[in-house]
C-alpha cells in the first residue's frame, strides 16, 4: 500500500480542488485548486445571452466542472510528483442537490443550441431556491396522503432538493423537461462522464432524491402532483443505486487522456461535499457530529437507530458510513452572512484602520467584538439571509438584526451575526437531542475554524466540546478516503478514516459562565425564531412576494420595450 495513491476531488460552490493522498497514512502529497470561470449565475445568465434572472435563481455552467476537473487533477498530480501509474482510485464530492438535466449520452441540455438561452436547462446549484412553490406543494400533498417518506426529512422539504427543482422545470419550462432523458445531481453526472456508467449514490439518493428503503415516492403520489410527473423516477432516473465507497467503473480512455491517469482507474460512487468530511476528520462513530463550516454549514452525525427528527434535512441508512443511520441538517448561510456584512455594511474607516495595521477587516472586527461582554451589544440576529434549511426548511425567510440604536457599532452587528449562526446551530442540535439522537462531540472543519473566537463562541452557545479537523482540504481528502475503499485498499470507511483522517480532539471546552450568559440570549433568539419562522408573523414571506411582484413588473416592462422576447421563468 506504500506505493498506492488516490485522488480526491471536491467541487464546491465557486471552485474545485484536488488532492493526491498516500493511501497507507493519509499524507497529502499534492493539491490544486481552480475557480469556475462563470462562478454562480444568480443575476444574469452570463454563460449564454446575459439575460436577467429572477430572484432566488442560482445556476452554473457544467463546462466549468469539466474544465476544472482536468485542471485540478493534472495540477495535483504534478504538485505531488508521483507516478500516475501508482494512482489507483478517484473519489469525488459535489455541492449537494446541484441538479443537471442531460440527454441519454450525458450531454447537458444547456449545451444544445435550442436550449442555450433557457435558464431551466442550466445546472441548478444547491442554493437555487426558485422551486419553493413546488416544495410547498410536495409537502402539503405528502401530509394529506400521509406519505411515510416525509418523516425521513423531518416532515418538511427544502426547495434545494432535486424533486422540487425538477418539478419546477416541468412547470416552468416543459420543453426542457420533455427533452431531458436523465435528471441527476452533478456528483452522479461526473462519475457518469468519467466511467461511461450511470449510477446513483446511496447517500445522495437518500438525502436529496427521496430514495428511502429501496424505493422512490409512488407513481400515484407523483401523478397527483402533476400528471406528467408520474414517471419521473422510472423514466428519467432509471439507474442502479450504489453504496458509498462502491466502484462505479473504471476511467474511460477519453478521460484517461484528459486527466493523465491510467485507463480503468477505479472511480468511487460520488458523495455529498459536506458528508465526506466526516471521514477526513475521524468522525464516523455514532454520536460524533461533524460541522462543516464555510459559506454555509452542514451538520452530519451517525446514529445506531432510525429516529424521526422534526426539521432534519434527512436521515439515510448508510448515508454517512455503513452500519449507521446518517442524520443531516444545515444552515444555508454562515460565512456568506459575514461576507455580506463586510461587503455592504462596514464603513471605509474600518478598512483604513485594518490596512494601517496590516490585518484583514475580518480580523479587525473579530478583535473588536471579542473585547465585549456577552450581551453588551443589546442585539439579537436571525441567520436566515439565504433562507432557513434546518429546522424550518423555508427559503422565504430572511435575516434580521433586532435592537439597533444610534450607538450601535459595526462590531456590535458583526458579533450579533456571529452569535446568530451559533444559535442556529444550537437549534439544530437541540432538535436532534430532543428526538433521541446522541451528540457528544462536535468536530469542526472548514475555513471558519481559523477564527478561534468564533469556535469558542460555538462551543459555549451549543454547549458541546469542539474538536477541530486538521486536514487542509477536508472535502477532497474525505473523497480520497472513499476512493481507497472503492479500490479495495481498506475493508470499510471506518478503517480508512482511522488510517487516513486526522483531528485535534477537545480543543475547545465549554466556559460555563459565558454559556449561562448565552443561554439568556438564546431564549430570545428562540422566541424570534418561532415568531417569524413558525407562523406568528408571515412578514418575511409577504416581503418576498412583494419583491417578486416588483420583479415581474420590471420584467414585463423590459419585455414590452424589447418586443416581447423573454424566456418563461
Amino acid at each position: 500500500m506504500n506505493n498506492n495513491y488516490v485522488v480526491g476531488l471536491d467541487f464546491g460552490t465557486l471552485s474545485g480542488r484536488a488532492v493526491v493522498v498516500r493511501a497507507n497514512d493519509g499524507a497529502e502529497m499534492g493539491a490544486a485548486v481552480h475557480e469556475y470561470p462563470h462562478g454562480v449565475m444568480d443575476r444574469t445568465l452570463s454563460a449564454a445571452d446575459g439575460r436577467k434572472l429572477p430572484p432566488d435563481f442560482a445556476l452554473q455552467d457544467p463546462v466549468d466542472y469539466l474544465e476544472t476537473l482536468e485542471t485540478i487533477v493534472r495540477g495535483a498530480v504534478k504538485d505531488a510528483g508521483v507516478d500516475p501509474d501508482h494512482i489507483v482510485g478517484i473519489g469525488l464530492d459535489v455541492t449537494s442537490a446541484t441538479v443537471v438535466a442531460a440527454t441519454k449520452d450525458g450531454t447537458p441540455l444547456c449545451q444544445l443550441p435550442e436550449f442555450r438561452n433557457e435558464p431551466h436547462a442550466w445546472v441548478k446549484l444547491w442554493k437555487h431556491h426558485g422551486a419553493q412553490d413546488q416544495a410547498d406543494r410536495i409537502v402539503k400533498l405528502a401530509q394529506v396522503r400521509r406519505e411515510p417518506w416525509l418523516t425521513r426529512y423531518g416532515g418538511i422539504l427544502s426547495s434545494e432538493m432535486l424533486m422540487p427543482k425538477v418539478l419546477e422545470t416541468l412547470e416552468r419550462a416543459p420543453q426542457v423537461y420533455r427533452a431531458t432523458d436523465v435528471f441527476c445531481n452533478v456528483l452522479d453526472w461526473l462519475t457518469w462522464r468519467l466511467t461511461g456508467v450511470l449510477a446513483f449514490s446511496t447517500g445522495d439518493s437518500g438525502y436529496k432524491r427521496m430514495y428511502q428503503d429501496g424505493k422512490y415516492p409512488s407513481r400515484d403520489y407523483l401523478m397527483n402532483l402533476n400528471p406528467e410527473f408520474a414517471d419521473v423516477f422510472a423514466e428519467k432516473m432509471n439507474a442502479p443505486v450504489l453504496p458509498l465507497g462502491a466502484r462505479v467503473g473504471g476511467l474511460t480512455p477519453e478521460f484517461s487522456e484528459r486527466l493523465g491517469l491510467p485507463v480503468g482507474t477505479t472511480v468511487a460512487s460520488g458523495n455529498i461535499d459536506a458528508h465526506v468530511t466526516a471521514a477526513a476528520v475521524q468522525a464516523v462513530e455514532n454520536g460524533q457530529m461533524t460541522a462543516i463550516m464555510g459559506t454555509s454549514a452542514c451538520y452530519v452525525v451517525p446514529g445506531p437507530q432510525l429516529k424521526e427528527v422534526p426539521g432534519m434535512f434527512g436521515v439515510v441508512d448508510g448515508g454517512i458510513v455503513d452500519g449507521s443511520w446518517g442524520f443531516e441538517a444545515g444552515q444555508t448561510a454562515v460565512g456568506d452572512i459575514f461576507a455580506w456584512f463586510i461587503d455592504n455594511c462596514v464603513p471605509g474607516s474600518y478598512f483604513d484602520e485594518a490596512d494601517h495595521r496590516g490585518i484583514g477587516v475580518y480580523d479587525l472586527l473579530t478583535e473588536k467584538c471579542a473585547r465585549q461582554e456577552v450581551g453588551a451589544h443589546g442585539l439579537i440576529a436571525l441567520d436566515w439571509h439565504n433562507g432557513n434549511r434546518s429546522v424550518l426548511a423555508d427559503a422565504n425567510l430572511s435575516g434580521m438584526i433586532l435592537g439597533q440604536t444610534l450607538t450601535t457599532t459595526p462590531e456590535d452587528q458583526y458579533r450579533a451575526l456571529l452569535e446568530s449562526t451559533a444559535f442556529g446551530a444550537r437549534t439544530i442540535i437541540e432538535s436532534f437531542r430532543d428526538s433521541g439522537v446522541e451528540i457528544n462531540e462536535l468536530v469542526v472543519a472548514g475555513g471558519l475554524t481559523k477564527n478561534t473566537f468564533l469556535m469558542q463562541l460555538f462551543c459555549d452557545i451549543c454547549r458541546v466540546p469542539l474538536s477541530v479537523g486538521t486536514i487542509k482540504q477536508p472535502g477532497a481528502h474525505g473523497s480520497a478516503v472513499f476512493a481507497a475503499v472503492a479500490a479495495d485498499l481498506y475493508p470499510d470507511v471506518k478503517a480508512a478514516s482511522a488510517a487516513m483522517g486526522a483531528k485535534k480532539a477537545g480543543v475547545y471546552q465549554i466556559d460555563e459562565q459565558r454559556a449561562e450568559q448565552y443561554d439568556a440570549l438564546y431564549v430570545e433568539y428562540a422566541r424570534l425564531h418561532d415568531y417569524f419562522g413558525r407562523g406568528g408573523n408571515q412578514v418575511m414571506h409577504r416581503l418576498k412576494e412583494i419583491r417578486r411582484q416588483a420583479h415581474l413588473r420590471a420584467r414585463e416592462s423590459t419585455e414590452t420595450s424589447n418586443g416581447g422576447n423573454g424566456a418563461h421563468l
